[in-house]
């Protein structure tokens, strides 16, 4: 079973950059996307044998999550029922017979991090979110984290220290995350790797030089573990300033 996740960075501009050879190439069962930054209808998308589920922003042309299944859910639902956090479209919650599947786009703590005391209240009730699902049945969440877990999860960890998406805040939200019963999967595969990014800013040439951060996370409920297979990242993906991630279980 493959499931991938993608931050787009807007899907009309991606498919202009070869979005459906790569969906096609990689035949994934679960395609999940983040940052749409479109309404449903703005595109004829036709992916014959997926079924397709969208969470649009009601601001046009910002955020947006999509899922794209092979295997019809149970239930779907959108966002996480909070009427606070529910007008940007960062989720989407498929449930399947054995475990919840979640994509998510978290928000951004923004310059000056004008957005980091709104993004803690975002972490704490998208904790307990999943600790509600897990309560329930197995949980994998993927996405656009919009945090750097650790010093090797990007080039330059001393001079983005206190950048958006690399605070202290940040980081120890992620680490909570794991406390609680989830496994970071890239990490359980590769606990040392350096050099492997998600992200690369489109300025300063970042992507060429390698100059990345590793925010697009699939995370699983820790009675998962015995069913990972393995993670990648498709950093030879272009088309968005982020590239796939892929999650392999059985």
């Amino acid at each position: 079973m493959k499931l991938i996740s993608w931050n787009v960075n807007g899907l009309r501009a991606c498919m202009q950059k070869g979005f459906m050879d790569f969906f096609k190439e990689v035949d994934a069962d679960i395609f999940c996307l983040q940052e749409t930054k479109m309404q449903q209808g703005q595109l004829e998308l036709e992916l014959p044998g997926y079924f397709q589920y969208w969470n649009s922003a009601e601001k046009k042309g910002y955020s947006g999550t999509a899922m794209f299944t092979k295997h019809e859910p149970l239930a779907v639902t959108y966002g996480i029922g909070i009427e606070e956090h529910d007008h940007e479209g960062r989720v989407i919650t498929a449930e399947f017979e054995e475990y919840f599947v979640v994509t998510v786009y978290t928000p951004n703590s923004q310059r000056e991090l004008t957005r980091l005391d709104y993004r803690m209240h975002w972490e704490a009730d998208f904790l307990n979110y999943l600790n509600e699902l897990k309560a329930k049945k197995p949980v994998i969440f993927c996405g656009d984290l919009n945090v750097a877990h650790q010093e090797i999860d990007l080039k330059n960890p001393k001079t983005n220290h206190k950048n958006a998406g690399f605070t202290d805040e940040e980081r120890a939200c992620f680490s909570k995350v794991l406390e609680n019963g989830y496994v970071d999967t890239f990490r359980y595969f590769y606990p040392d790797v350096t050099g492997v990014y998600s992200w690369w800013s489109y300025m300063f040439q970042s992507r060429a030089k390698n100059a990345g951060w590793r925010i697009d996370y699939f995370v699983v409920s820790e009675d998962m573990k015995d069913n990972l297979v393995d993670a990648k990242i498709h950093t030879e993906v272009l088309g968005s300033d982020h590239c796939p991630v892929e999650l392999e279980i059985k």
